[in-house]
């Protein structure tokens, strides 16, 4: 059996965990700060209450390192929603299946329609997504689309149910380039809570799902977790603790993090734990802190001003124009999101903004400038 990183994760308890987060000190905080290389004690302290009172010290780190590393320029990319099926009962998924509403997948045909008006907005990188209905949009379908339009993108991520890893090596020889798989929630009980039923019911299946990816060779992987399920400083944690774990064991591939909290749909789930602006400022800037190198990514889901705001201390990646439901850009923009956007702006008006903050805005993913 191979090596998981659930060997890892079954060696530290939940409870413990924030316990330890929340107890850290000042003098904790302070060495982190000063600190050229820091380990996951330094990034406990860094998301803990204690650092609050240093968050301005932070966010200058932070913007000077982003700096240093990757330049002033940010990427930016488009999620294109392809189907809304899906056979999972998630409580905070507009596209849940007990959720009544219409459900739609794209043709080849609306597909291509869907592309043609993102390339018209210049976007060189595309994320697809889809609900986890592995009859309607399993491999086969996701293979498809890939193939559809792998020439008219530098890069072609999915975020989709966990695949097997036979599946990932064939999505990734027809020209697949990246993953998203968020854990939505590293605390065990509360993740069966919110997903009752279907195949995403299973924790270790998807907890694995990384490793899997791993070793069929992926180019990158994102992480992430749905802040508002559980306390974000312990689900934050156990997302670095993955991160370094797949760091060390599938070195050759690149990692990102995003950064999602809980938005209105359907369903209607309201946060357990609520997250602040400026709590999620300060776990911006500690991911930063914790890895220079790491691609840290933001999405519609925030509003406009604090995109603004956020944009030069640490994040690398942005979206923008952003329709979560199934034909959202030209084919059907009725149909039903997934969840609400905040940042409604056109991309021009973001690619500006960006502009006017000093930043050059790249089109396709890092990996490509590294090279």
């Amino acid at each position: 059996m191979n090596n998981s990183f659930k060997n890892i994760f079954d060696q530290y308890n939940w409870d413990e965990t924030l316990s330890g987060i929340l107890s850290k000190n000042e003098n904790d905080v302070l060495q982190a700060l000063h600190k050229s290389k820091r380990n996951l004690e330094d990034f406990k302290a860094l998301i803990s209450p204690a650092a609050k009172p240093y968050l301005e010290q932070m966010a200058q780190i932070s913007s000077s390192v982003t700096k240093k590393r990757f330049g002033n320029t940010i990427q930016m990319y488009a999620p294109m929603y392809l189907s809304n099926e899906c056979q999972n009962i998630c409580t905070y998924c507009g596209f849940s299946m007990t959720n009544k509403i219409p459900r739609r997948t794209l043709t080849d045909r609306e597909i291509l329609r869907e592309v043609d008006f993102l390339k018209s907005k210049g976007y060189n990188h595309i994320l697809l997504v889809t609900g986890e209905a592995n009859k309607t949009v399993g491999v086969d379908y996701i293979n498809n689309a890939i193939k559809l339009i792998q020439s008219k993108f530098a890069n072609i991520t999915i975020e989709v149910q966990p695949l097997d890893q036979e599946d990932y090596e064939l999505l990734i020889e027809n020209g697949l380039y990246a993953v998203l798989v968020y854990q939505e929630t590293y605390h065990e009980e509360e993740y069966k809570i919110h997903h009752p039923k279907g195949r995403k019911s299973n924790f270790e299946y998807r907890l694995e799902t990384p490793d899997r990816l791993g070793r069929a060779g992926i180019h990158k992987i994102g992480l992430g977790a749905l802040f508002g399920l559980e306390d974000w400083r312990a689900d934050s944690f156990f997302t670095a603790l993955h991160l370094q774990y797949l760091q060390k064991t599938y070195w050759k591939t690149k990692y990102s993090i995003s950064f999602p909290r809980l938005r209105p749909h359907s369903g209607g789930l309201e946060p357990k734990v609520a997250m602040t602006d400026s709590d999620l400022v300060q776990l911006i800037c500690a991911y930063r802190l914790l890895d220079e190198d790491i691609e840290l990514s933001m999405s519609t889901r925030e509003s406009e001003g604090f995109r603004e705001n956020i944009v030069g201390l640490g994040i690398t990646s942005i979206s923008a124009e952003s329709k979560t439901n199934p034909g959202g850009y030209v084919v059907e923009p009725q149909s039903l999101e997934q969840f609400e956007i905040s940042d409604e702006r056109p991309t021009e008006a973001v690619v500006a903004m960006l502009k006017q903050k000093g930043l050059d805005v790249v089109w396709k993913d890092w990996a490509y400038n590294w090279q």
